[in-house]
């Protein structure tokens, strides 16, 4: 299950919950970026070298990846088919480029987008963060903006969810989560 949209959105937060809930797996993502204050490796990111990322990219070890903002990042592909191959429900957090990458690989996946209430909103909460300086903020929002009418042209995500309710947006996923995708009930027959 791929759940994307733009930087402020809520989609960390919206992932930590159902996974907290549901008990299902994530998809640790693979960075170049400095891990963030409170941030884990092999956690929140596993934070590699730009060279390893590199050879990641080259040994084809990557379901998909992207350079955001000058930092690569990526989603490893091994633990997502151990998961599949287990039938076992595994949340990707990624990018909405990413989102069409994996789209090209694994049509059949479940794509949910998380949208903010307004662009307003969404300006407003990448500076609350108060991680970044107001010019990284611009471009993050600039490419928000993108992002979101790349990911309605796609045509990956079939579902999508105004995060205007934390709680609300947290039931709407694990409800998502919940409903049967075509040749689920026969692969458990």
């Amino acid at each position: 299950m791929v759940i994307s949209g733009p930087s402020g959105v809520g989609k960390s937060c919206i992932r930590q919950e159902v996974l907290r809930r549901t008990g299902a797996l994530w998809s640790v993502s693979a960075t170049t970026r400095s891990p963030r204050p409170g941030e884990v490796d092999g956690k929140d990111y596993r934070f590699v070298t730009r060279e390893r990322f590199e050879q990641m990219i080259a040994q084809d070890e990557l379901l998909e990846w992207a350079d955001v903002f000058g930092n690569y990042y990526g989603t490893p592909i091994e633990p997502v088919w151990q998961a599949i191959k287990s039938g076992q429900t595994m949340l990707m957090e990624i990018d909405v480029q990413g989102g069409a990458q994996v789209y090209a690989k694994l049509p059949g996946e479940t794509f949910i987008l998380i949208l903010p209430p307004s662009m307003d909103e969404l300006r407003r909460r990448l500076a609350g963060r108060g991680t970044e300086p107001p010019e990284v903020i611009d471009r993050r929002f600039a490419k928000a903006q993108q992002e979101i009418l790349a990911a309605q042209a796609c045509g990956a995500y079939t579902y999508r969810i105004v995060n205007d309710d934390l709680e609300r947006a947290i039931q709407q996923v694990i409800a998502i989560m919940n409903t049967p995708r075509p040749g689920q009930a026969a692969a458990g027959a």
